[in-house]
């Protein structure tokens, strides 16, 4: 005679359904984490590689002596300490803030005419490619032309200025006109592409924004005034944030045309930074140096994020 079969209590009907959706949980990353991961492994090692372990070692040599040749020695902060006291390292910091100060300006402004230009006339894609022409060239070949253009004898310009009536300048040759120049080249090359991103910035303003404040009687001026420039502040403040942090790691400009002359008028920081690395072989010092240029750049692009609100929009 077989046993009476007992049901399963009411408990047990409980727990087991959860135990099986428990098991048939889909794990807690998701199932496109693997897949995901294959596909980002590439860039993380190329990031790790090139960026991250440089990082890290640039960290550990800064607070080394290390002429390149013989095995780096422990000196603490020294480093630091030699760059915060150093007249040499000063100057360069206000060579470069003065080569800002010549650049962004002059450049934002022109860009932003540019741009309204554009917008305001044409549409036309061979325009906009033919603004773009100096940007992509590279920044040495940019040098180079400028310095033939500008040489105090056979330059094209130096012709012109001569045939007005005028002396002869210098311009990279000259302690007053360097800067300036450097400047110059650089407002010429970026100023194509920063008028592009301006010009996408307007083109994302309705036109019913315009429209409305010209039926209630607003004037051009007002116009750019209290609506063109409000709505333009996060892509303003992109050009403004990567054209600060390019004007302060000029280099290749200075290397073709000055290299750091005449009289350390063009001294830039990170002209600066490379000769105490490869002419003085003082490889933890320009380290040094270069960390202290990257915490400055880092605080003054989060200042001006905050300052500008660059993360918000009035649209």
């Amino acid at each position: 005679m077989s046993e009476p079969v007992v049901p399963p209590s009411p408990a047990a009907q409980v727990i087991q359904p959860r135990a099986a959706s428990h098991a048939r949980r889909p794990p807690p990353l998701g199932r496109d984490f693997g897949p995901a991961m294959l596909f980002i492994l590439p860039a993380l090692i190329g990031f790790a590689v090139f960026f991250l372990y440089p990082a890290i070692r640039a960290v550990i040599v800064s607070f080394t002596s290390w002429n390149l040749l013989n095995p780096p020695q422990n000196v603490g902060f020294h480093n630091y300490q030699h760059a915060l006291t150093s007249p040499h390292f000063w100057h360069a910091l206000w060579v470069t803030v003065l080569y800002v100060l010549y650049n962004i300006p002059i450049q934002t402004v022109l860009a932003l005419l540019v741009a309204i230009l554009i917008h305001r006339t044409t549409k036309s894609v061979l325009i906009r490619a033919l603004i773009l022409v100096p940007y992509l060239l590279s920044s040495v070949v940019a040098g180079l032309l400028w310095l033939w253009m500008l040489n105090p004898v056979l330059g094209i310009l130096n012709a012109i200025i001569a045939h007005l009536g005028f002396g002869h300048q210098a311009f990279f040759g000259s302690p007053q006109q360097a800067l300036a120049s450097v400047a110059a080249v650089n407002i010429w090359q970026f100023l194509g592409f920063n008028a592009i991103l301006i010009f996408a910035g307007l083109q994302s303003i309705p036109a019913e924004i315009y429209e409305a404040a010209a039926i209630d009687g607003a004037g051009e001026l007002t116009l750019f005034g209290r609506i063109t420039l409000p709505l333009l502040r996060p892509v303003l403040v992109f050009v403004l944030v990567t054209s600060i942090v390019g004007s302060f790691q000029i280099f290749a400009t200075i290397t073709v045309t000055t290299q750091g002359g005449p009289a350390n008028a063009t001294n830039v920081i990170v002209w600066y930074i490379y000769q105490n690395a490869f002419q003085f072989l003082k490889m933890g010092y320009a380290t040094a140096t270069s960390l202290i240029l990257f915490v400055l750049l880092l605080f003054f692009t989060i200042l001006q994020f905050r300052l500008l609100r660059g993360g918000e929009s009035d649209l």
